[in-house]
């Protein structure tokens, strides 16, 4: 399934979520964007504000440093983000291997179909994966696998 944000007036940063896993210390997403758009930097700045908010409505206040207290930042969210422009098929499917395996990778569960914050299972309602895919054996991660984190 694809999520796509409405194109009408005011409905403005529209983008395709093609791939997704959130994890309890970062979160992977492939998405694509309309053409001629490369502006991650705002897309990622809404995103993080609008869960920072909802934390911090909900939550006792987080502890901060006092760099992070200074700019009003809290301390949910890393201040970077690594992006990449993917190349061509055999690159975006190598990407949403790596999302879906990450909760594996990282010891959270056993198989991917294991992880329910993930877009795993939509991809196996569409065919694309088995569901036990990266249960038993680690896929072939590409050698850029692992070194954004």
């Amino acid at each position: 399934m694809r999520y796509r944000r409405a194109k009408i007036a005011g409905a403005t940063y529209f983008f395709d979520v093609d791939a997704y896993v959130i994890l309890p210390d970062h979160i992977h997403m492939l998405w694509t964007l309309p053409d001629g758009d490369a502006n991650f930097s705002t897309r990622w700045r809404l995103i993080k504000e609008a869960f920072t908010k909802s934390i911090v409505r909900s939550r006792e206040p987080l502890a901060r440093s006092a760099s992070r207290a200074a700019k009003g930042e809290q301390p949910i969210w890393q201040r970077r983000f690594w992006e990449h422009a993917i190349r061509d098929e055999a690159d975006f499917a190598a990407h949403v291997d790596y999302i879906h395996y990450n909760p594996v990778r990282h010891g959270l569960v056993s198989a991917a179909l294991d992880w329910p914050h993930s877009s795993f299972a939509e991809w196996v309602e569409r065919g694309a994966y088995e569901p036990h895919w990266g249960s038993s054996d680690m896929p072939a991660m590409p050698e850029w696998a692992g070194r954004h984190e």
